[in-house]
């Protein structure tokens, strides 16, 4: 963007308002940087809670973090580039998450078939520690999960995070509760759905602001 390009404008309404679109953006730039190193964090201990407590939801859920990490990143490459970039990198992570979503429900199936209980415990503790960093992220993004479809993928991730947590601890208490592998499955499952609706949904918007994008460059005659 540019400030208003007539002599008095410069220090009038249109330079104000760009100066605090820029406040915004570094914000939001300092912002995605936090979540970033808290995701970053999540998945390194994910990942081992998960594979020594033999738990899908945890590993799902681990995954998930690494690829918030990779979404955080992606957003602060293209903050501030034109809307080509930024719808670009929407339809990017909203393929990346349509793809762990069939991931984790082919993981989800083929655990069915293999058995085995998962520590309780272990689900409970880590899948609290985690949702106190996804709620954590989803506040500190709240403020700016509206405009174009990058910074609703952002949003929607962190926000989708803080709903499997929460269903990672009640699966924790299920499977105490039954001694059943079923309740982590089942939160596998919903992890799996809940990626694939984010996914179409953020895949449909990018796809639409390219389309308007191509318009706005080549008008029909």
């Amino acid at each position: 963007m540019s400030a208003g390009c007539c002599g008095g404008d410069d220090h009038g309404h249109g330079g104000l308002g760009h100066d605090h679109a820029h406040d915004l953006d570094g914000v939001y730039r300092n912002v995605l940087w936090i979540v970033f190193g808290v995701n970053a964090a999540m998945f390194c201990v994910e990942a081992v809670a998960g594979a020594m407590a033999g738990s899908v939801s945890l590993q799902a859920d681990a995954l998930d973090f690494l690829a918030d990490a990779a979404n955080y990143l992606i957003a602060l490459f293209v903050l501030g580039k034109a809307l080509t970039w930024r719808a670009g990198a929407a339809l990017f992570k909203g393929c990346a998450m349509a793809v762990f979503g069939l991931y984790v429900l082919g993981y989800s199936v083929w655990m069915a078939t293999a058995g085995g209980v998962p520590e309780a415990p272990v689900m409970g503790i880590v899948g609290t520690m985690a949702l106190i960093a996804n709620v954590g992220a989803a506040l500190l993004l709240y403020k700016f999960r509206g405009g174009d479809s990058n910074r609703q993928s952002v949003w929607l991730c962190s926000r989708n995070d803080a709903i499997a947590n929460v269903a990672v601890i009640g699966a924790a208490g299920l499977v105490y509760l039954t001694h059943s592998h079923w309740p982590d499955l089942a939160v596998g499952f919903l992890m799996a759905a809940l990626s694939l609706h984010s996914a179409w949904h953020i895949i449909r918007q990018a796809m639409g602001e390219l389309r308007q994008e191509r318009l706005h460059a080549h008008p029909a005659e």
